[in-house]
């Protein structure tokens, strides 16, 4: 009799919960037997799936930078890659809303459940700021940002993007200065900042914001077990 094949909404299923443990709880919260509980499995899935715990904890990092990914590649390249850059804003500040769990886990704790993080795995999280380093520079070739080093830019925008991000997470942005006011503005500032004119900037971000529900928000939808508990934001 040939093995039984592992099921690939199980592994989903154990990653999305460990992850919620580790955001809602902290990594005294997991273990075998409470994971595997709650997926409704034995807790051999835990090993068939990931080798033990540290496996697991690895991919719930990987899997949050993976569905970053997948928003990111939603993102067409036109000819205003001011406005591809903000939509790709767009697309990570949305992210983070709609797997919370995993964003959290993402850029949390240097140490989560016993585990570290290694180079190779901040790396991996690193390569999925490949096409905003990419549509950096082709507004730096179009002139609508500065001469200039692309990743340099692609940082900035990631350093202030995940900031309001957090922010916004923490519930910590409420009226008159709320998350829609400041994201709006922030993306404004950003493409000025980097050499942007005002006018275009302003156009651009706003274009954006048009492009936004029918590339990035209708392409991909969470799975059912990463919804967060709050609404994902409209990023409109």
């Amino acid at each position: 009799m040939s093995p039984r094949k592992s099921d690939p909404k199980t592994r989903t299923a154990l990653i999305d919960i460990a992850a919620r443990l580790l955001a809602e709880e902290g990594p005294q919260s997991l273990s075998t037997r409470r994971i595997a509980a709650e997926a409704g499995s034995s807790t051999m899935a835990v090993y068939t799936h990931f080798g033990g715990m540290s496996g697991l904890v690895r991919e719930v990092v990987n899997e949050g930078f993976l569905r970053l990914a997948d928003f990111f590649s939603r993102v067409k390249q036109t000819d205003d890659p001011v406005a591809d850059m903000a939509l790709l804003g767009r697309a990570y500040r949305h992210n983070a809303m709609a797997n919370a769990h995993l964003y959290v886990v993402m850029f949390g704790a240097s140490s989560l459940a016993g585990f570290e993080l290694s180079e190779e795995d901040r790396q991996h999280g690193r390569y999925t700021l490949v096409n905003v380093v990419e549509t950096a520079a082709r507004c730096i070739e179009a002139e609508r940002f500065r001469p200039g080093d692309p990743g340099l830019v692609a940082h900035q925008m990631w350093v202030a993007t995940h900031g309001l991000v957090t922010l916004e997470l923490g519930e910590y942005l409420i009226e008159p200065w709320d998350a829609e006011t400041c994201w709006e503005q922030q993306m404004v500032s950003l493409m000025v900042g980097a050499g942007d004119a005002l006018d275009t900037a302003t156009a651009s971000v706003a274009q954006s914001g048009e492009r936004f529900a029918s590339e990035v928000d209708a392409a991909i939808e969470a799975p059912a077990s990463a919804a967060p508990k709050r609404r994902a934001a409209s990023a409109r």
